[in-house]
């Protein structure tokens, strides 16, 4: 497949031009103009280029890219290390932020959703990119935040009386602390996201809202390896996911 081709597909298929946001979402760096690998991974480190160069991919597909707003333009250090990778191996660079967040079927809180035992009901925050509803199976924070740390690999931090019966949710992958506020106006029970932050736990302690911080990282591996997977099918592409761990 062209690499103009898959990159106008998925423009459509995530209706990039829908969102304002923080990064470039397409192709950030331009290889090989015929596309037969992809190698996906959360963030275009120098370790999933490696990864992605030694299984002789043709593009990589990722969440966190480059070229993002008010940092420094200077191609230098590490940020031409990893576009030197790209280059000298021919691959190209495809990254979706906001919109691999917030489609319905393949964005990662819709995958988060599926994963954890969650039921959409509406949308809320930046752009509609957070989800809302309630557990298909009501259970205690502990019982949840076991669930968690099972289907995520990753021990959550929870605030919250951990006997407490979570019925309705909140939920936004990645650095979403922020929406919590917001979460607690929908009248939830609960608001899980990746990240925490220090007036987060005070929030929640006086709010009664439990707070479940799952992982950055954790909570957005699943969008993109959905996207590559729904690639694979679609087109005749192969596709591969890395897992790099990262403990945040």
């Amino acid at each position: 497949m062209l690499l103009k081709e898959l990159e106008k597909y998925i423009g459509q298929l995530l209706e990039i031009s829908n969102y304002s946001d923080y990064c470039p979402n397409g192709v950030q760096v331009e290889g090989r103009s015929e596309i037969r690998t992809i190698v996906s991974g959360v963030s275009a480190s120098l370790d999933v280029l490696h990864a992605a160069s030694a299984a002789g991919a043709d593009a990589v597909l990722v969440h966190h890219g480059y070229f993002w707003r008010n940092e420094r333009p200077q191609i230098t250090g590490i940020k031409r290390a990893r576009i030197a990778h790209l280059m000298e191996n021919g691959m190209s660079l495809l990254a979706y932020h906001l919109p691999l967040d917030a489609h319905p079927a393949l964005g990662n809180n819709a995958q988060l959703a599926q994963l954890l035992g969650f039921q959409a009901e509406g949308r809320f925050g930046e752009q509609n990119i957070a989800a809302v509803g309630r557990l298909v199976q009501p259970m205690s924070l502990q019982r949840l935040g076991g669930v968690v740390e099972e289907k995520l690999r990753r021990q959550p931090l929870i605030v919250g009386d951990e006997t407490a019966i979570i019925r309705r949710i909140a939920w936004c992958s990645g650095a979403a602390q922020d929406y919590l506020a917001a979460a607690i106006e929908l009248g939830v029970d609960a608001f899980l996201t990746g990240e925490v932050s220090e007036n987060t736990v005070h929030l929640a302690r006086e709010s009664g809202v439990a707070f479940i911080s799952a992982g950055h990282h954790a909570t957005e591996r699943y969008g993109v390896q959905a996207l590559g997977m729904h690639l694979a099918q679609q087109f005749d592409i192969k596709h591969h996911f890395v897992e790099i761990e990262n403990p945040v």
